[in-house]
């Protein structure tokens, strides 16, 4: 990997890890096995999940003092989940710098879920080593804040598929219809989902299998619905 690409991903992320350790960060155990056993990102993946933990609880228990103690733990698993950790390293592209195995290379470990969830606790573990704890912490508010927001607007579980349905029901839009289609080999396959309510198109989206193509478009629809709509909100 050179190091104008491992650059590229710090700038993109706003921080200044150094070099070795970032490429700890993103050495998947498949590469390390490859290289004759050489150490993995878990170690930093168990740091940067703690870190992520401990940002996430704190900003939802001091922006919303009246919510109990159940909900905050809800919308604390929405956003530190697989899914949520994985849109994020797509976001900053973490996959086209990943240190992968040939095997797992070759069955599109680039754009799985479990890979790049991990790889982004491992970045946040990589910068807190590197740079101390108040950078990790300021890199982890960029990373999730904005899905901390769509935590509290949404709901807990921040599961759009559900809450277009009932913005759909609320608004009288109709039923919400996903359309589905898949490129690329079997082993590296893309879905693109389309949401839609009667004539309207509300949003797209792309990922790895079906579910997860269907997921994208309907935040993307629900963001083109609240826009649309803004007295909108989801019923709690």
């Amino acid at each position: 990997m050179t190091d104008e690409r491992l650059t590229g991903l710090t700038e993109r992320l706003g921080v200044d890890i150094d070099p070795e350790t970032l490429r700890l960060a993103l050495t998947h155990r498949s590469f390390a096995f490859e290289q004759g056993g050489i150490p993995t990102n878990e170690r930093l993946e168990f740091l940067g999940d703690s870190v992520l933990q401990l940002v996430a609880t704190e900003s939802l228990y001091l922006d919303n003092p009246d919510l109990p103690e159940g909900r905050l733990a809800k919308m604390r698993a929405a956003v530190v989940n697989t899914r949520a950790l994985a849109s994020i390293a797509r976001r900053y592209d973490v996959g086209s710098v990943l240190l992968l195995g040939k095997g797992e290379d070759a069955t599109g470990g680039r754009d799985k879920d479990s890979i790049l969830a991990d790889t982004v606790e491992a970045l946040i573990g990589a910068c807190y080593v590197s740079c101390g704890p108040q950078p990790a912490f300021a890199l982890v508010h960029r990373l999730i804040d904005s899905m901390l927001t769509d935590a509290v607007t949404l709901g807990a579980g921040m599961d759009y598929k559900t809450t277009l349905q009932e913005a759909s029901a609320d608004l009288s839009l109709g039923a919400v219809h996903y359309e589905v289609t898949g490129e690329g080999p079997a082993h590296a396959r893309v879905f693109t989902a389309v949401a839609s309510t009667g004539d309207t198109v509300w949003g797209t989206g792309d990922g790895s299998s079906k579910k997860a193509a269907e997921a994208v478009a309907a935040e993307a629809a629900m963001h083109a619905i609240s826009a649309a709509h803004p007295r909108y909100s989801r019923r709690a």
